[in-house]
């Protein structure tokens, strides 16, 4: 009964005197997020900056074209305080409302009003396959701030390039 515990023990010491460089490729994944992987985060901020350029110009199509046309979701989170003011007109608000690149499209496209999306504090993570990009946001119409919070973009790498899977935002518009 006392050799499997020393047998254990023994293991245990064996592992916490390893040197810490063997111990982290040990747990190091086989694709990490440390590799260098510029050339997908300089696409990926080419697609945010289309992205932009397209809804600025009402160009539907283009904003369109960046999503995956299979699936792609699009959720719009009102803030605890939106949420508690938009009840207050309508007892039927929603605080998580689903929609779709194509309704966006559809907006961006049929909309006189001058658009202006303004991205900032852009975190982008990628493995080369995957990504996510989470930034803080302020969606101006006619120069005016509509809407603002934190959105983030989920993109998967086909093989015509990146494309947006999903997007979710919080929404704080204003009052």
């Amino acid at each position: 009964m006392i050799k499997p515990y020393i047998a254990l023990l023994a293991l245990t010491f064996s592992i916490s005197a390893a040197p810490k460089h063997l111990l982290a490729q040990a747990t190091k994944p086989a694709h990490s997020l440390a590799e260098n992987h510029a050339s997908d985060e300089a696409a990926i901020e080419k697609i945010m900056a289309d992205f932009q350029a397209a809804i600025v110009a009402h160009d539907g199509q283009r904003v369109a074209s960046l999503s995956v046309a299979e699936g792609s979701t699009w959720l719009n989170v009102l803030s605890d305080e939106a949420f508690a003011a938009a009840k207050e007109k309508s007892q039927a608000v929603q605080k998580v409302r689903r929609s779709s690149f194509a309704e966006f499209a559809k907006f961006v496209s049929s909309t006189p009003a001058a658009l202006n999306p303004q991205h900032t504090h852009v975190q982008i993570r990628t493995d080369g396959t995957i990504a996510s990009v989470y930034f803080d946001y302020v969606f101006l119409i006619d120069g005016k701030t509509e809407n603002q919070g934190c959105e983030t973009w989920q993109l998967v790498k086909t093989p015509e390039g990146w494309r947006i899977a999903a997007i979710t935002y919080s929404s704080n518009p204003a009052l």
